[in-house]
C-alpha cells in the first residue's frame, strides 16, 4: 500500500527498526488498535480465486522486472513505487457542492476504453486552472462493457449530458455512443508528444482523490515510468495502470495545450 495512505498513520505507525534495518509497528501482533477493538490483515492478489492466467502474469512479470512495485502492489507492504509519475496527490474528503462554489471550476470527464482484459474507465473530475488543484469525484472501472452498457452506466451516472472526451483511436465506439444519447461525446485530439505534455501539465496540480474512488488511487499509486532493456527510466508510462491516468489526461486536454492538441 501507498506509504502516505491515512490508514498507515492511523494503524501502522512505527516506532523504529529492527536489527535487518526493517521498521518496527506500534502494533507488531494482531495490527490492532489502542482500544483492541479493530483489526487489519493484508490481503494480496494470492488470495484472489477469480485471477485469470492474465492477471497472474502480469504479477509475475512485475516481480521479476520491477521487484520493489512488487513488492507494494503486489505483496501489499508499504512503500512507494519507484518512479512513480505523480506524486503531487492525496486522498480527501470532500462534498462535490463545495467544491462547485469554488470561482472559475469548470467540470471535466474523460474515457479510455477496454474490454476483454482491461476496463472502460471513465473520470470524473473538476478542475480549477488558476488555483491549479483538481478533485477526482467519481470513476467508472469495469471490464467487459459494449458501448450499450457504457452509455448505461454513464446515463446512470447521471452524466449523459455531459461533454466526455474519448480516446481517438476508437472513433466507432465513440459515433456508437453518439448514437446512444451521449451526444456531448467527442474524440480526443492528437498532438506531437501529447503524452508527455499532458503529465507534465497536471505534475503541476495538487489532485484532490476522494476516498470512494479506489480504482483511481489505486493506478495513480503505481503509474510510473517504464523502463528499457537496461532497466533505465524512459519519458514513457508503463503498461498496466494506465486506463484512468489516461481519460483523466483526455479529460484536461484544452485546458493543457489549448485547443491544438489532445493527450491519447
Amino acid at each position: 500500500m501507498n506509504e502516505r495512505h491515512w490508514i498507515r498513520d492511523r494503524f501502522f505507525r512505527e516506532d523504529g527498526i529492527d536489527a535487518d534495518g526493517k521498521p518496527v509497528y506500534r502494533y507488531p501482533e494482531n495490527r490492532t488498535d489502542a482500544v483492541g477493538d479493530i483489526l487489519a490483515k493484508t490481503v494480496t492478489y494470492k488470495c484472489n480465486e477469480w485471477l485469470d492466467d492474465t492477471d497472474e502474469r502480469l504479477f509475475e512479470t512485475m516481480r521479476q522486472k520491477n521487484p520493489r512495485r512488487y513488492r507494494v502492489a503486489g505483496l501489499g507492504e508499504w512503500g512507494i513505487t519507484e518512479g512513480l509519475i505523480f506524486e503531487n496527490w492525496r486522498e480527501e474528503p470532500f462534498a462535490l457542492e463545495d467544491v462547485r462554489g469554488v470561482r472559475g471550476i469548470k467540470s471535466v470527464f474523460g474515457l479510455d476504453f477496454g474490454y476483454t482484459n482491461d476496463p472502460s474507465a471513465l473520470f470524473c473530475g473538476m478542475i480549477d486552472v488558476d488555483g491549479k488543484r483538481l478533485w477526482v469525484f467519481d470513476e467508472m472501472y469495469e471490464p467487459g462493457l459494449s458501448n450499450r452498457r457504457i452509455a448505461e452506466r454513464i446515463r446512470g451516472m447521471g452524466l449523459a449530458k455531459e461533454r466526455i472526451v474519448a480516446d481517438s483511436a476508437e472513433p466507432k465506439s465513440i459515433d456508437e455512443l453518439d448514437d446512444l444519447g451521449l451526444h456531448s461525446i467527442r474524440k480526443a485530439r492528437k498532438g506531437r508528444d501529447s503524452v508527455a505534455h499532458g503529465i507534465q501539465f497536471l505534475q503541476d496540480f495538487e489532485i484532490l482523490i476522494h476516498p470512494s474512488c479506489v480504482n483511481f488511487m489505486t493506478e495513480i499509486s503505481n503509474y510510473s515510468w517504464d523502463e528499457d532493456r537496461h532497466g533505465k527510466k524512459v519519458n514513457k508510462p508503463a503498461d498496466g495502470y494506465d486506463h484512468l491516468m489516461d481519460a483523466m489526461r483526455y479529460a484536461v486536454e484544452d485546458y493543457a495545450r489549448g485547443r491544438a492538441f489532445s493527450f491519447d
